[in-house]
């Protein structure tokens, strides 16, 4: 899935000298707490991470309680979704002007109504809400589907992303890897109409003139034989 990068950083971590005795411990509990919130350094939320403590030899710094500092190198996974990334989240709830997903069991995902496309019509089937595909039935969307979804925007405080259904390949993520070669020519046949739209009205506008000369020619050409006749006749 997009948004979900590793990096490779070297830190240090400054901890109490009560902590001397138990120093693994002790940066392991400072990075748990960095799980799961957004870090400006890593400019994304920091998901996991695997450190490589090489030397438990830190250099203590100056003040009323000297903390000490440890420097490591450490894996870090993280995620930051940026706008038209493509993700994939489980729906929770679904009404006729939202639907409702999680992301990486953390982030709540919102998508408006007015970013569902038309081909998806809100049913209620069974007592159970549901969004289901006109161009194709079996293409549905309900509580527990795996949703396909692009990103609008990130709310970095609450870890609220704001999603899109508007484009093809955003819906069920099982039917639309079932049904590629289905959602991506009927993606290439929108775009060309789109495409197309200003190339057809060229020719048909040619066409029309093309009938308005040809009539002036057919209606000029009586005038022009009653002149000659005229003339012949003096």
């Amino acid at each position: 899935m997009e948004g979900v990068t590793e990096h490779n950083a070297s830190l240090v971590v400054y901890l109490h000298p009560s902590k001397a005795k138990c120093v693994n411990e002790a940066i392991l509990s400072e990075l748990s707490s960095m799980l799961f919130t957004y870090s400006e350094t890593f400019e994304g939320v920091v998901l996991g991470y695997d450190p490589n403590i090489s030397s438990h030899l830190a250099k203590i710094l100056p003040g009323i309680h000297p903390y000490f500092g440890v420097k490591l190198r450490a894996k870090m996974l993280v995620f930051n979704p940026m706008p038209n990334m493509v993700l994939e989240g489980e729906v929770v709830k679904i009404t006729p002007q939202s639907i409702h997903a999680v992301v990486l069991r953390f982030s709540s995902a919102f998508i408006a109504d007015e970013d569902i496309r038309d081909d998806f019509k809100h049913k209620i089937k069974r007592g159970n809400e549901v969004y289901v595909s006109r161009s194709n039935k079996k293409h549905k969307i309900k509580v527990g589907t795996t949703l396909r979804f692009t990103v609008k925007s990130f709310d970095e405080d609450i870890l609220h992303i704001s999603g899109s259904l508007a484009a093809n390949n955003t819906g069920c993520a099982q039917w639309l890897d079932k049904n590629l070669d289905a959602w991506s020519q009927f993606d290439r046949t929108t775009k060309n109409r789109k495409n197309g739209e200003g190339e057809d009205k060229k020719p048909e506008n040619d066409r029309l003139l093309m009938k308005r000369e040809i009539s002036s020619l057919e209606n000029d050409e009586p005038v022009k034989n009653a002149k000659k006749n005229r003339k012949e006749r003096g």
